[in-house]
């Protein structure tokens, strides 16, 4: 009955998420701005990679690069030597135009090389039967055609910059690899006025991509019982979502993240912040009160094939 519930609370925020909105608001509404699918894998992939932190500042200064790159990103990266003059002065946080640039000429490169980066991508899943080892793979083939420092210098024998590593992380980490789990949920999932359905990938491979909101709120749905957003945490929240829907498990995750996100779920009952929330009937702060059960979070086991 707990699942029927939190099933339908799902559904509910889903049904209910202003997707023109939301997306208007959101780093994945550049993406939409481009009709060549070449652009938008460019363009997702640069958005979704500088997607931390403030949403306003992430939309403002990704708003910048791409009025520096100009109209067609996959023909700029294309002239590698006039697409570092275009980003020479950007900085965002730790990134500076160099980073991105070699972000986006890596990416070109592989889409000459293959076709698209939703082709090279389906090579290393091939390749690789596990999902993580397929993205360190590809993440690994970004690093080498763009040219990113390896090691504690950078090209120029100064010491490194966080900004190249954090920028494109390798996913053998212990991090649970948001941003580019947030770039495959664009690519992969069905288009649907958000995400876009460019790549030939099944979305049961994807995980969700797990940022502050949505693990707070799977917390508070009883989906994992751990602090941290590592890799492990979001095989569990991956593994509670696809108990709902297993082939299309992230489904929810734009209109759960976005309700987190104007809710600013709190971490204890809070009656002002709780109004109007999609799951508080379901929520562990509140469901006492309705006689829904234990508060106790379920256990969840790691998604096989995927560690």
């Amino acid at each position: 009955m707990r699942d029927e519930a939190i099933f339908a609370a799902l559904e509910a925020v889903r049904a209910a998420c202003d997707t023109t909105a939301r997306r208007a608001s959101d780093p994945v509404g550049f993406v939409h701005r481009y009709a060549d699918p070449l652009d938008q894998e460019l363009v997702a992939l640069l958005a979704a990679s500088v997607a931390f932190g403030n949403v306003q500042a992430i939309r403002m200064k990704l708003g910048e690069a791409l009025d520096r790159i100009g109209p067609r990103p996959s023909v700029a990266a294309d002239d590698e030597r006039a697409l570092f003059t275009r980003l020479d002065g950007w900085i965002h946080r730790v990134y500076r135009g160099e980073d991105i640039a070699r972000l986006l000429i890596g990416a070109r490169h592989l889409q000459r090389t293959h076709g698209s980066l939703g082709a090279r991508f389906a090579f290393d899943l091939a390749s690789h039967a596990d999902l993580r080892e397929a993205l360190a793979a590809f993440c690994d083939a970004l690093r080498h055609e763009g040219g990113f420092p390896l090691g504690a210098a950078s090209t120029d024998g100064a010491p490194a910059r966080r900004g190249p590593g954090h920028l494109l992380p390798d996913p053998r980490g212990a991090s649970g690899s948001k941003r580019l789990f947030l770039f495959l949920r664009w690519m992969v999932r069905p288009a649907d006025g958000v995400d876009l359905g460019l790549w030939d990938v099944s979305p049961a491979r994807l995980l969700c991509p797990v940022d502050t909101h949505i693990h707070k709120l799977a917390r508070n749905l009883g989906f994992t019982a751990r602090n941290d957003l590592s890799w492990r945490t979001t095989e569990e929240i991956t593994r509670a979502l696809a108990s709902f829907d297993a082939t299309d498990p992230v489904k929810y995750d734009f209109a759960l993240c976005h309700m987190g996100m104007l809710q600013r779920c709190p971490s204890r009952r809070d009656a002002k912040k709780c109004e109007g929330c999609g799951v508080k009937p379901v929520c562990r702060h509140w469901r006492h009160a309705r006689g829904t059960g234990s508060s106790k979070p379920r256990r969840t086991l790691a998604v096989s094939g995927e560690r």
